[in-house]
């Protein structure tokens, strides 16, 4: 018998499964295990693949299969129930980079949403002391100890950050490995973290604060270092969580419009930014318009022009 056959979500997964396939619009979604055992586990161990009527989750390292499959099913599970999403609707103009951005953002926007999906899977016995100890291999497959060459200061920052949103309270266990591995960046990680949880993530809103929060705090440590800042405020587009009266406002009092400098990914034309107001976060794109037809967008109100446009949101409540 393969080792694929062998395997079955537990009940807490099925449970899990459930709820997804309850909110799920498209169809069904599907678990299925395949591959082999790495020993250690780490969040990029599973695929998402869509076909006609149906979302297949792919478990691809089976080393914790049920630790994985509810940490994906965590995931979709709070998007389906409104939590933001990111969007890339932007290039700078060099494919490779543009691609390297999007993997450093969609793990940045990650540490905050595994606030709630680790939070749950703990909640659920989905993480005891052997997934935790095989996370702490992931981690030490995925970075080299620190040295005088420090180019993998921003991958060991990110990775440290996530890992101490895994630990949690249950960090003193493995503090001393990485504190020896990873001085620095285990520094400059709990400063961050220090930061994100100190408030509770309840609502839509506090999570995009929260992954806004974590842009910000990431670039300013990439300067600190003299390295260069990602910019997720200008490349990532971030669903808005707006209130009823915001959306009743005119987009010029809730938006501001800036020329981005990068092109639409799909048409390779100049892009314009929705950024919001005193916060600067990316909160949709746009193509390049007369002063007055820019003026006529800052007229409409807000959720007129949202939903013209086909722009996602979130209605805070």
């Amino acid at each position: 018998m393969s080792e694929e056959q062998e395997i079955k979500l537990n009940d807490a997964n099925k449970a899990l499964l459930d709820q997804v396939n309850e909110l799920y619009p498209e169809g069904s979604v599907f678990v299925q295990f395949k591959g082999g055992r790495s020993g250690y586990v780490r969040h990029d161990q599973a695929t998402q693949q869509t076909i006609p009527g149906a979302l297949i989750i792919l478990v691809t390292d089976l080393t914790e299969p049920n630790y994985t499959a509810s940490h994906e099913l965590l995931h979709l599970l709070m998007l389906l129930r409104g939590f933001p999403q990111i969007f890339f609707q932007l290039s700078l103009g060099d494919r490779e980079l543009d691609e390297q951005m999007m993997i450093m953002s969609t793990d940045l926007y990650n540490v905050a949403m595994h606030r709630v999906v680790v939070a749950e899977q703990r909640k659920h016995g989905f993480i005891n002391d052997r997934v935790e100890e095989e996370y702490l291999k992931g981690v030490e497959h995925t970075l080299t100890p620190e040295s005088e060459d420090n180019d993998e200061r921003a991958l060991r920052l990110l990775t440290l950050l996530d890992a101490l949103v895994f630990f949690g309270d249950h960090l003193a266990k493995y503090e001393e490995q990485l504190q020896n591995n990873y001085p620095k960046a285990l520094a400059a990680a709990k400063k961050i973290y220090a930061e994100i949880t100190k408030k509770p993530i309840k609502n839509a809103f506090d999570m995009w604060r929260s992954i806004v929060k974590i842009y910000s705090l990431y670039d300013q440590q990439m300067e600190e270092w003299g390295l260069p800042a990602l910019n997720n405020d200008k490349f990532t587009t971030l669903s808005p969580v707006l209130s009823e009266r915001q959306l009743r406002l005119e987009v010029r009092q809730v938006f501001e419009i800036f020329n981005s400098g990068m092109k639409d990914r799909k048409t390779g034309k100049p892009a314009y930014v929705g950024l919001r107001r005193n916060i600067g976060q990316n909160s949709f794109t746009t193509a390049k318009h007369s002063p007055e037809e820019f003026k006529q967008i800052y007229d409409q109100p807000v959720k007129e022009f949202l939903e013209q446009n086909h722009i996602p949101y979130i209605i805070r409540k």
